[in-house]
């Protein structure tokens, strides 16, 4: 095993939705039961999974436009609060964290890493889907779309969720799945790790992570090797590092 001292003092961010949680189940879900009031067939699971990770909003108007509706960006906007209160009553009836994650945030912790969620998803439904997974006392602070200044992929994202832990930039490490991730990690100079099983249109290992990620078992090290500076950053690690 690496040796985990690098990790005391730490800071490890965290996208959200399809790296920590596997919440597509709810919010496909939501966007299925918008739909369907409107007259709609619902969208395949399969077919929307990939785009979670362009956010709810665009989720919406892009279901809207695959069932056929007339100017389904105004129609999205007008549903949108439907769609977030329907969201919000449900927002864990499916969903949970990926397997290993909270053992794997657990270690991190008693390591003296602080843990911070780094999401486009708003600060309150992140918050609230974290406590009904029993997942909130676990991070350091929560930073969503309308906690900072720019959203990812800006780095200004992933800099103010740093800074709103107390962390320090040089010594964070970028957990995520998404192209969003990859972009602010690499603009704000942050190792970046992604994993291959969340929400991506981009298939991760073409995004050039320092590290891709298999299952959580294997997060741990990989932080601590990244941060001790022992993998390299091209090509990407498979976490054997």
């Amino acid at each position: 095993m690496t040796d985990l001292a690098a990790l005391d003092g730490a800071t490890i961010a965290f996208d959200l939705d399809g790296t920590l949680v596997e919440s597509a189940p709810d919010l496909i879900g939501a966007v299925n039961a918008i739909l369907i009031a409107e007259g709609f067939e619902p969208l395949a699971y399969d077919r929307g999974r990939p785009f979670i990770s362009r956010g709810a909003r665009w989720l919406l108007q892009w279901g809207l436009a695959a069932a056929g509706a007339q100017d389904p960006a105004a129609r999205a906007a007008a549903l949108f609060g439907r769609f977030i209160s329907h969201y919000s009553a449900h927002i864990a009836d499916e969903s949970r964290p990926f397997p290993g994650v909270i053992d794997a945030l657990k270690l991190l912790k008693a390591a003296g890493a602080k843990l911070v969620v780094c999401t486009n998803k708003p600060t309150d439904l992140s918050r609230d889907l974290l406590t009904k997974l029993d997942m909130a006392g676990l991070f350091d602070g929560v930073v969503g779309v309308d906690a900072v200044s720019a959203i990812k992929p800006d780095p200004a994202h992933l800099i103010e969720a740093v800074a709103a832990v107390g962390g320090n930039l040089a010594r964070t490490v970028m957990v995520g799945d998404a192209a969003t991730d990859a972009g602010a990690a690499r603009a704000a100079g942050t190792p970046l790790i992604l994993v291959d099983f969340g929400y991506t249109e981009i298939p991760a290992a073409e995004l050039a992570p320092d590290i891709l990620l298999h299952h959580f078992g294997d997060l741990v090290d990989a932080c601590a090797g990244l941060l001790d500076g022992l993998c390299p950053v091209s090509p990407p690690c498979e976490t054997t590092c």
